[in-house]
């Protein structure tokens, strides 16, 4: 990643995420009771979906009384209950660790990955020590003789570089995969981390999904053979989308409500609203299987593209 402040996210995208944000700190302080509901609904999501994408069966609904009842669910591992009562506790660290303002190092990263396979890994917490292969990956992790140079590397780059915060933690996701600093762990840890670098920066945490399993894995290959636009692209339309989960706690305009119920005060059809939705078109994001948007996205879809 060249250290330029020319974007590898599209423009509009972008446009749009800026936009989004400044409204957000212009409502600072957020009401707490929303805020910390919001907060266990990320934090519930990002332990599923993470879980989910590295082969975890643990459905969502089992994963929430795991982490909030503790309850043992019969026919799933042990392994997989630790998995969710981990990343859950992770995800618990990273928000500590941006509220500390601490800087993104090697303890920071090893004790997030300590946390994340505590009870797994018997390598919890430390850089691996022989080499990898990675099943279906076309490149080969670098040697394990390189790792703490690569990683010394890495948390310098994201520390001095000048691009959009977006662009860079994109490229700290995608790099740290590459490296590939633990023997097993590394794409939860990725999560984590790029979770924990979007929060120092101001941005709410984001949540990738099992349904962009395949696109996900896509773009990262992409970026192995040089091609990060695709993936920096995914990263900020979870970034995009976040941002709208965090506006809509101040209700009004930015009230996340159904595209079916929204549909009946425009010309366009349900149908047709939830397609331009899947094309990125209208700005809207998907909660289980039901596409939701606002008011004031709909204002502007129409303002743009359409008829009144």
């Amino acid at each position: 990643m060249s250290d330029t402040d020319t974007s590898s996210i599209k423009e509009k995208l972008l446009s749009r995420i800026n936009e989004k944000i400044y409204r957000l700190n212009s409502l600072r302080p957020l009401p707490a009771d929303a805020v910390k509901k919001l907060h266990e609904e990320m934090r519930l999501l990002h332990t599923y979906h993470s879980n989910a994408i590295e082969g975890n069966t643990l459905t969502l609904p089992e994963t929430k009384l795991v982490l909030e009842e503790g309850i043992t669910i019969g026919g799933k591992s042990l392994r997989e209950h630790l998995e969710a009562t981990n990343n859950a506790r992770a995800f618990d660290l990273i928000e500590d660790i941006a509220k500390k303002k601490k800087t993104i190092d090697h303890a920071v990263i090893q004790q997030i990955h300590e946390v994340i396979t505590s009870g797994i890994l018997e390598g919890a917490g430390k850089y691996r020590t022989r080499n990898v292969r990675i099943t279906g990956a076309a490149k080969t992790p670098p040697d394990w003789s390189k790792v703490t140079k690569l990683m010394d590397e890495l948390i310098e780059k994201i520390t001095q570089c000048k691009r959009h915060p977006v662009d860079i933690a994109a490229f700290l996701h995608h790099r740290f995969v590459e490296i590939h600093p633990f023997i097993d762990g590394n794409g939860r840890a990725s999560r984590l981390l790029t979770n924990l670098y979007l929060i120092t920066q101001g941005y709410p945490p984001i949540v990738l999904k099992i349904e962009d399993r395949g696109k996900y894995y896509r773009f990262l290959r992409a970026a192995d053979a040089g091609n990060i636009v695709p993936f920096a692209n995914f990263i900020a339309k979870a970034v995009d989308e976040s941002l709208t989960m965090y506006l809509s706690i101040s209700g009004g305009v930015d009230e996340l409500l159904p595209l079916r119920e929204l549909a009946g005060n425009t010309p366009y059809s349900h149908e047709y609203l939830s397609l331009r939705a899947r094309q990125g078109v209208l700005d809207a994001v998907r909660i289980g299987k039901i596409w939701y948007s606002s008011r004031n996205a709909i204002e502007q879809y129409i303002s743009e593209h359409g008829k009144r």
